[in-house]
């Protein structure tokens, strides 16, 4: 069974691609995410203010665009991400 997950993608105001979660990343639902950042050209801002779990297979996904990408979370997550490494690689922001 697939977790829910949604994945809303766009561009902010200064062309900037932007991808909103919601819901849960897990290994069931990581190959839509995969595929998402996959889509989205050049720097992507990921707002995962959304997600109410993450889990290693959803880590993962984030390290291997780790270099394009830029995280939007909420408090609950940001141990999670700064614990993982994940924050030295890449910018983390709490909103």
């Amino acid at each position: 069974m697939t977790t829910p997950l949604t994945l809303t993608p766009g561009y902010r105001p200064d062309g900037t691609a932007f991808l909103k979660a919601t819901g849960e990343i897990d290994m069931s639902n990581t190959d839509a995410l995969a595929a998402a950042l996959e889509n989205m050209p050049g720097r992507v801002v990921v707002d995962l203010t959304g997600i109410d779990y993450l889990d290693s297979a959803g880590l993962s996904v984030l390290f291997a665009h780790a270099d394009r990408i830029e995280l939007i979370t909420a408090p609950l997550l940001t141990p999670v991400l700064r614990f993982s490494g994940l924050a030295d690689l890449t910018t983390v922001q709490e909103a």
